[in-house]
């Protein structure tokens, strides 16, 4: 079973922020949007780039590399070239603390 891995207080990740953690040895992008934290596997299926750092609008992060885009709350490819589904990771906030595990 895996452990829940602590993001930061949530006071400290301001809305726009994303931060990269590790679960399980993956690394996973924790994007705060409209207050909601939603965490992603920081690597674009399409070609193996880091998503974190990419733009993030009306619910989608986009990779920087080739300009394809995300959901947050699904990880589904909206826009080519990206045709797989990113994972997603659970997020919990607990006592102000953010935290993240796998589905």
């Amino acid at each position: 079973m895996s452990e829940r891995v602590r993001v930061g207080a949530e006071a400290e990740l301001p809305e726009g922020s994303q931060t990269e953690v590790r679960v399980d040895g993956v690394g996973v992008v924790v994007v705060r949007y409209e207050g909601t934290f939603y965490a992603l596997r920081n690597n674009c299926t399409h070609k193996d780039y880091p998503l974190l750092g990419g733009e993030v609008s009306l619910g989608r992060l986009t990779c920087e590399k080739h300009g394809a885009k995300f959901e947050l709350a699904t990880g589904k490819a909206k826009t080519l070239p990206a045709v797989k589904p990113v994972r997603i990771y659970k997020t919990v906030v607990e006592e102000g603390e953010v935290y993240v595990l796998p589905l």
